[in-house]
């Protein structure tokens, strides 16, 4: 995300529910692409930002979008735990 990528949150969306589910983040990658349906979750740890997913055919659930640099997540889920928390 060095890389002169642009990452920014746009949409996030609280729930008001007691399930770990606790809202849902939208963000612009340089402002010409748009990831929807990333997951803000509660566990155990606190709170993480989990990948968009999609029902399979096999009836488990797939990321349909993942992060393969560590360095990288972390700065994506900073900024919208950041934007989720203000």
């Amino acid at each position: 995300m060095d890389s002169g990528i642009e990452i920014k949150v746009e949409r996030i969306h609280r729930l008001e529910t007691d399930s770990s589910l606790k809202g849902f983040a939208d963000i612009s990658i340089s402002g010409c692409f748009i990831v929807k349906g990333l997951r803000i979750v509660s566990g155990k740890n606190g709170l993480f930002v989990g990948m968009p997913q999609q029902l399979g055919k096999d009836g488990k659930w797939h990321n349909r979008v993942s992060l393969v640099d560590e360095a990288a997540k972390v700065k994506l889920s900073d900024l919208i735990l950041s934007a989720y928390d203000n």
